[in-house]
C-alpha cells in the first residue's frame, strides 16, 4: 500500500496544534505534512522493514548513549522543518546543544527543528523519486548529513550540505562523519 496525498488545505488551514492534535487522536496512523500543507497518510511498515528500522535505530540509540553529545529519535518522532512541513524520519539525531534550546513543552511536541542528521529507510511500497525529495527537503532545511537506504537496489544515497550526492553500491558499513563522529552504522542486519 502506498501513501496517500489529501490536499486538505483548499478545505481547512491546520493549524500546527490542530495537526498535532489529529496525529495524537489517530494514533494507529502515520501523518507528515508537506511545506504547502497536504497531508500524507502513511500506512504501516511490514514486518521485515521494521525489524530492520529496528536494527538501525538500536546502532544510533547504542551510539548516542555512549557518546553524550546529542538525542536520538525514532520514526515515531515528529519534526516541524523552518518550511513548514512536518516530517517523521525513520531515525534522527540533534545535537544536545540544539535539543537544550528547547522548552519542556516544544521538547514533548513537533520538534520545531530540523534534525542534524536524518534516515530514511525505503520500504518495498515507497516511491524512490519520493524519499529522495524528502532527503533534499531535510538538507535545504538544515540537516547537515542524512542517509537514503534502498534496500531493494542495496544502495545508499549520502546527502550532506553543500555537497553532491554520493551513492554507494552495497556499503558493509556507514560513518557518521563529522556530524556523528565514532559512529559507524553496521549495514548487515540492514540489508
Amino acid at each position: 500500500m502506498n501513501a496517500l496525498t489529501v490536499d486538505i488545505k483548499s478545505v481547512i488551514d491546520l493549524t500546527d496544534e490542530q495537526f498535532y492534535q489529529l496525529c495524537q487522536r489517530n494514533r494507529d496512523l502515520r501523518f507528515e505534512r508537506t511545506a504547502q500543507g497536504e497531508l500524507i497518510i502513511m500506512p504501516p511498515t511490514g514486518g521485515g522493514t521494521s525489524q530492520r528500522n529496528g536494527r538501525l535505530t538500536q546502532q544510533l540509540f547504542n551510539w548516542t548513549d555512549a557518546d553524550g553529545t546529542g538525542v536520538a529519535f525514532d520514526s515515531s518522532g515528529g519534526f516541524k522543518l523552518p518550511n513548514g512541513a512536518n516530517r517523521s524520519p525513520d531515525a534522527a539525531w540533534l545535537t544536545l546543544e540544539r535539543w537544550n534550546t528547547l522548552t519542556p513543552q516544544q521538547q514533548e511536541k513537533f520538534i520545531p527543528l530540523c534534525p542534524d542528521f536524518v534516515v530514511e529507510l525505503m520500504s518495498p511500497s515507497d516511491s524512490l523519486s519520493t524519499t529522495q525529495a524528502k532527503m533534499h527537503e531535510y538538507i535545504d532545511n538544515g540537516a547537515r548529513l542524512g542517509w537514503l537506504l534502498n534496500r531493494k537496489a542495496k544502495q545508499v544515497e549520502v546527502y550532506r550540505s553543500g555537497k553532491a550526492i554520493e551513492v554507494c553500491r552495497a556499503p558493509e558499513t556507514l560513518s557518521g562523519e563529522d556530524v556523528l563522529p565514532g559512529f559507524t552504522l553496521n549495514l548487515a542486519p540492514i540489508w
